[in-house]
C-alpha cells in the first residue's frame, strides 16, 4: 500500500508545485504548510500498515512428520567372533612298504576313494617266488618236524623199557625240539612273504580325498622304514575339524561366566559353533566344540580350541580360513531397539524419544551388543518410551513433531530356539540374568585364530 501511494503522489507533486496551489488558493504559505503535514501523515499512516501487515501472524510449517517405534524386551545369546582354520581330522600319507617298480595307478586324483580301494600296484613277481620258496621250506621244515616227532615218540618207548640210554633219548628229544622251532620258522617266514606280497597292493587305509600321484608307473620306489617313498595322500572329510585361538580375556571371561550358572562349559557340555566361509555372509555351518587345549600359549596369549562340522556335501576343505562365532554368555533378557536410533555426540551415546505431547526430548543411554539390525540398550530408555528411528534430521529437542508410529517386525528379532543356536545334547536352559553382562567383562579384543 505504502509503494501504491507514494507512485500516486509523485506524479501529482510534479504537477502541482506548491507555488501553484498557494497560487490558486490564495492561501500562499499556510496552503503548503497543510499540505506538507497532509502528505506526512498520509507516508505515515501508509508505513505503519504496512509493518503491521509484516508482523501479522504468519502461517508457521507443520511439525515434521517422524517414525516411532518403541523397545522390544527379548531373549538374547551374545557371540564372541574369532577366525580359524580348518583341518583333516585324519591325514595319511601312503608310501610304499616294499620296494619295486609300479606297476599300475588306477585311481583318479582329486577322487573319493573308500577304505581298501586300489591306488597302486608294485610288480609283484619277486615277491610271489619269494612266497613261493618260504612255502617250501615251510614244508620241508613240516616234514622234518614229523619225522623228529615219530622217532621222539619210538624211544619214549624204549626208554620206558629201559632199552636206550637216556643219553640217546635227550639227544632225540632235542632234535624234535629244534624241528618244531624251524618248522615255526619257516612258517614266520611264510607270512612275512605273503606280507611283501600283499603289500604290493597298496590300498586307501581311510576315507576321504586323494591327492595327486606322486610316483606314476614304470618308477622305481623304495619301501621299508626311514626310506619309503611317498606315493600320495588321503584327507578325511567327513568331518571336518576347524581349529581356533581364543585370548586369554576371553577365557577368563567364560570361566566366571560358568562358575555364576550363567554360561555352560565347553568342557563339561557340548557347546555350540557357528562357522562362516570368506564368500558368506551369514554362519550357515552349526557344529560343536570338541577339545580345548590344556594350557594358554605364552607367546600369543591364547589357547587352542577345536571344532567339530558335519560335512556330507563335501564342501568344506582342509585349510580354508573361516570365521566362527561361539557363544559369549548365556541367554539374558535384553532391550532392543534399532540401531539407526542411536545417534553419536563425540564419546555420548542418545537417541531422540518422542514424549505425551509429541515434544521431543534427547536422551543419553547405554548401548549394548548388537544383534542384527537390533542394539541392545542397557539403560536410558523403558519398553514404554517412542523413539524416533527415522527422521532425526528433522527432529530437535523442544520442538513438536507428528509420530507414526511402527512397531519393531518380530522378523528383526533374534530367534530363541533356532536349532543353530543350540548344540545336540547341549544344555537348553540356563540361567538367565536380570542384565547382560557389564562391558568391563566382554573381551577386549577378539583372537586370531586358536
Amino acid at each position: 500500500m505504502r509503494n501504491a501511494l507514494m507512485s500516486r503522489l509523485i506524479p501529482w507533486r510534479r504537477q502541482h508545485t506548491f507555488r501553484d496551489v498557494g497560487a490558486t488558493c490564495g492561501g500562499g504559505v499556510l496552503l503548503n504548510s497543510a499540505l506538507i503535514a497532509l502528505l506526512v501523515a498520509l507516508v505515515g499512516a501508509a508505513w505503519i500498515t504496512g509493518c503491521d501487515r509484516g508482523a501479522g501472524p504468519a502461517g508457521g510449517p507443520p511439525p515434521a512428520a517422524v517414525t516411532v517405534t518403541r523397545p522390544v524386551r527379548h531373549d538374547v545369546v551374545e557371540w564372541d567372533e574369532y577366525t580359524g582354520m580348518t583341518a583333516a581330522p585324519e591325514t595319511v600319507n601312503v608310501a610304499a612298504r616294499v620296494s619295486g617298480f609300479i606297476e599300475s595307478a588306477p585311481f583318479t586324483e582329486g577322487a573319493v576313494v573308500n577304505r581298501g580301494d586300489l591306488l597302486f600296484v608294485i610288480d609283484p613277481r619277486p615277491f610271489q617266488a619269494a612266497l613261493n620258496a618260504r612255502l617250501a621250506d615251510a614244508a620241508k621244515a613240516q616234514a622234518q618236524a614229523t619225522l623228529a616227532a615219530d622217532q621222539l615218540q619210538r624211544y619214549t618207548l624204549l626208554r620206558q623199557q629201559q632199552s636206550v640210554s637216556a643219553q640217546d633219548y635227550e639227544n632225540v628229544k632235542s632234535a624234535s625240539d629244534q624241528a618244531n622251532a624251524a618248522l615255526q620258522a619257516a612258517n614266520a617266514a611264510v607270512e612275512a612273504a605273503r606280507l611283501d606280497l600283499e603289500w604290493t597292493r597298496v590300498v586307501a587305509p581311510i576315507l576321504g580325498r586323494v591327492g595327486r600321484k606322486l610316483v606314476t608307473p614304470g618308477n622305481l620306489v623304495n619301501g621299508g622304514a626311514g626310506q619309503a617313498t611317498l606315493l600320495t595322500t588321503i584327507e578325511s572329510i567327513d568331518p571336518m575339524y576347524c581349529y581356533f585361538d581364543v585370548n586369554e580375556q576371553a577365557v577368563l571371561k567364560y570361566q566366571r561366566l560358568t562358575r555364576e550358572k550363567r554360561r555352560a562349559s565347553a568342557r563339561e557340555s557340548r557347546v555350540t559353533v557357528l562357522m562362516q566361509l570368506s564368500n558368506e555372509t551369514t554362519f550357515p555351518h552349526a557344529g560343536v566344540i570338541d577339545f580345548i587345549d590344556n594350557r594358554i600359549d605364552p607367546g600369543t596369549g591364547t589357547i587352542r580350541v577345536r571344532g567339530v562340522f558335519a560335512n556330507p556335501d563335501h564342501t568344506l576343505l582342509p585349510g580354508f580360513f573361516v570365521r566362527v562365532r561361539v557363544p559369549g554368555t548365556g541367554r539374558y533378557p535384553a532391550l532392543l531397539l534399532p540401531d539407526v536410533a542411536i545417534g553419536v555426540d563425540q564419546n555420548l551415546k542418545f537417541v531422540l524419544v518422542v514424549g505425551p505431547d509429541n515434544t521431543v526430548e534427547r536422551r543419553t543411554v547405554t548401548p549394548g551388543a548388537l544383534f542384527g539390525r537390533l542394539r541392545a540398550i542397557e539403560s536410558g530408555v523403558s519398553e514404554q518410551d517412542r523413539v524416533i528411528i527415522n527422521g532425526q534430521q528433522k527432529a530437535r529437542p523442544g520442538s513438536k513433531v507428528a509420530p507414526t508410529e511402527q512397531p519393531i517386525s518380530p522378523d528383526a528379532l533374534p530367534p530363541v530356539e533356532d536349532p543353530n543356536l543350540q548344540a545336540p545334547d547341549a544344555p537348553t536352559t540356563q540361567t538367565r540374568p536380570a542384565t547382560a553382562p557389564a562391558a568391563s567383562t566382554r573381551p577386549a579384543t577378539r583372537g586370531s585364530a586358536p
